[in-house]
């Protein structure tokens, strides 16, 4: 029998925790681009955008990635990952968040989405170090 607080979380929530993963992150902001959530590194550059049924009947981010990860992620389980359209020529990596999802890997995908477009002086900010001027 299931646990009374097993239940699953609602999209909204879903969205939430997307949301504050990436708010953690130095010098980030969230503004609406292509009608979805996006996230925005010093207001510029994209490391992660919502992607809520906008173009199939899924749930699910879409995010910077480093070389050969979406390949490999795609290819181990494509159940839970997927190439995402207009992005995944340049190896973004689309995330179903319509399935099981355990949040600590997430929070992973998140911070090497960030770590792939960030400046170096604020992915150095995330190992508690600092560069040179």
């Amino acid at each position: 029998m299931a646990a009374k607080n097993s239940r699953n979380p609602t999209t909204a929530e879903r969205v939430d925790r997307l949301r504050a993963l990436c708010l953690a992150l130095p010098e980030v902001s969230e503004r609406l681009s292509h009608g979805e959530p996006t996230w925005f590194i010093r207001g510029k550059k994209t490391f992660v955008t919502l992607a809520d049924h906008h173009h199939d009947d899924r749930f699910g981010f879409w995010c910077a990635a480093e070389p050969g990860a979406q390949e490999a992620l795609v290819a181990s389980d494509p159940s839970r990952y997927f190439r995402p359209p207009y992005v995944g020529h340049r190896g973004w990596l689309g995330v179903y968040l319509d399935v099981p999802v355990d949040w600590d890997e997430i929070a992973e995908l998140v911070t090497d989405a960030y770590r792939a477009v960030a400046p170096k002086k604020l992915s150095a900010l995330l190992d508690g170090s600092t560069l040179g001027p």
